[in-house]
């Protein structure tokens, strides 16, 4: 069973989740937020649902659970355009990044949670970041209007504009805002704007990089004390061929370009400016990377690249898999999954050097499919981190397509993507050195794990190994949560959650962990009524205006 069937077809639903081997640690506190696209058959692409958040409470007895069960809580994000498609579903279609309408691009906000003090946020790489509450999960406001973003990214002009960002915005704690970015089509491609959200109000401020582009995504942002790090993710990129029908003939890139901004030059420059920034370039290509905060000694940089990993490739019902066997049709619209081991890597850029140093690597013949990884996110964790945990869901031959590999027949080893399916694993590496400190084989071929989060121990040493590793796991047989000792992950999990009947769940993308979740606080936001334009408002037929005055009514506070 290379991945679970029910992965594109189970439904969330709140849970009490009980012990069901070992113990749970007592001091595992707060909770766990995950991100998760909503299944939709309309969608070829089941990467590109509406956003749901899932809440998981750590410690039994909250939330409404019983003394010894374990809430988790779901909610479909009730965003303006979830409400408006609730009104009007028939005006929806699947298209190439998610659902079109005569409103424009539905932001789906269904990737990753972020935390700042207490608040909420969910994001998605193409459409601006939404708060949300931490207890009801519900709906608060859109991050900025999109007139102070400078729009849609393409130009276009609609009840619900298009606006290319990142799935993962970085909080500044010196600063108290967040940092993120815009791309927009330019002359060269996809350009790249900094973004600025100071917390209330209802505008961002934004910083012009002239000459700087994109050519796949830029799914993350980092930082340290003095630089915005800015990378091309370079594994999800545009095939206009295929947009029109035809075959796919675009790879990812081998290399990528890396920026790096100032922030002082960001608050010495009006906005709306342009700012100089420093380039480089690095490879293999990457989603996720994580910069050490001290850049005393150099911009320190944790890449987990994506070798061989084209997520803008999905599963079709004609394909055939790697070992020429017709696809599972329960794949269909999955993505296609990696086509070579991953590999993770440290690197130490100057910024003004064409390229940083490699100072550790690694990459195994086990490293298939690296899916997410947890860390210490506190300021102390991020200025000394010790241990970082990945998860990889194993070498999958099933859930690749032949057609796929055919484009990539250059790049593959074919006795390697065809070779027999691996366990999943979690593994732990020393930072600095990369050196493999732990490692956990998921029992069955059939656990699909999803994102870790670390949980600091109260009172521990920062840095990412002194707490426990919660990580999902999605099975046929029941989804399962398993806490790990952070500081040693093979010994297995400690203790294991699942729901009372083998519950199943979906696909879930990034998780979170936060303190505690409490009511969210009064502050000025983001009205929906106050960022429509009214003229595309207006050129709408009457049936669906209605749907969109109605819902700015309803959002609007009394």
């Amino acid at each position: 069973m290379p991945l679970p069937e029910t992965l594109l077809t189970a439904n969330w639903t709140d849970l009490d989740l009980k012990v069901v081997a070992g113990e749970w640690p007592a001091d595992v506190h707060g909770e766990m937020i995950i991100s998760a696209p909503v299944v939709d058959p309309r969608l070829s692409f089941q990467l590109f649902g509406f956003g749901a958040l899932v809440r998981l409470s750590l410690q039994p007895g909250t939330f409404g659970a019983p003394a010894d069960r374990f809430a988790l809580r779901v909610n479909t994000i009730d965003t303006p355009v979830h409400r408006i498609h609730e009104r009007t579903p028939d005006a929806f279609h699947g298209g190439v990044l998610g659902l079109d309408s005569p409103y424009g691009h539905a932001n789906m906000a269904n990737t990753a949670p972020l935390g700042w003090g207490g608040r909420l946020f969910a994001t998605w790489d193409v459409g601006r970041p939404v708060e949300v509450d931490p207890v009801t999960l519900s709906f608060l406001g859109e991050v900025g209007s999109a007139a102070s973003w400078g729009g849609d990214s393409f130009g276009h002009r609609n009840v619900l504009p298009q606006v290319f960002s990142t799935a993962h915005p970085v909080i500044d704690r010196e600063r108290n805002c967040m940092w993120t970015v815009k791309l927009g089509l330019g002359a060269a491609g996809l350009e790249p704007t900094v973004v600025r959200y100071d917390g209330d109000g209802m505008d961002v401020r934004t910083w012009r990089l002239p000459g700087a582009t994109v050519a796949g995504s830029m799914h993350t942002i980092t930082q340290t004390e003095n630089w915005l790090v800015l990378a091309d993710s370079g594994n999800f990129k545009a095939d206009f061929g295929e947009i029109m029908g035809g075959d796919r003939s675009v790879q990812i890139d081998t290399k990528v370009p890396v920026y790096f901004v100032r922030k002082a030059a960001l608050e010495a420059t009006p906005n709306g400016g342009e700012v100089a920034y420093e380039r480089a370039m690095f490879g293999p290509t990457t989603g996720h990377y994580y910069a050490n905060w001290d850049d005393s000694e150099g911009v320190r940089v944790l890449f987990e690249h994506m070798d061989l990993t084209d997520l803008a490739c999905r599963l079709k019902a004609t394909d055939i898999d790697a070992n020429g066997n017709d696809l599972n049709p329960a794949y269909v619209g999955m993505y296609q999954m990696a086509m070579s081991a991953q590999t993770v890597s440290e690197i130490v850029f100057h910024p003004g050097q064409p390229r940083g140093s490699v100072e550790a690597s690694n990459r195994f013949d086990w490293t298939w499919n690296l899916q997410l990884s947890a860390m210490d996110w506190s300021h102390e964790g991020r200025v000394n981190p010790t241990h970082h945990h990945v998860v990889y869901q194993g070498r999958r031959p099933a859930a690749l397509s032949r057609r796929i590999l055919d484009v990539y027949r250059d790049r593959i080893d074919e006795a390697q993507v065809t070779a027999p399916e691996q366990h999943a694993t979690l593994a732990t590496f020393r930072r600095g050195d990369l050196t493999l400190h732990s490692r956990w084989t998921f029992p069955s071929l059939a656990d699909f794990p999803s994102s870790p989060i670390f949980v600091p121990r109260r009172g521990g040493t920062p840095g990412g190994g002194d707490g426990w590793i919660v990580v999902t796991v999605v099975n046929d047989d029941g989804f399962r949560v398993e806490c790990f000792d952070a500081a040693d992950v093979h010994r297995g999990p400690i203790g294991v959650l699942a729901g009372p009947n083998r519950e199943r769940v979906p696909f879930m993308l990034h998780s979170v962990w936060m303190p505690e979740a409490r009511p969210a606080t009064s502050i000025e936001r983001l009205s929906f009524a106050d960022d429509i334009d009214a003229d595309a408002v207006n050129a709408l037929p009457d049936d669906l205006r209605d749907a969109v005055r109605a819902v700015a009514a309803e959002l609007t506070p009394a």
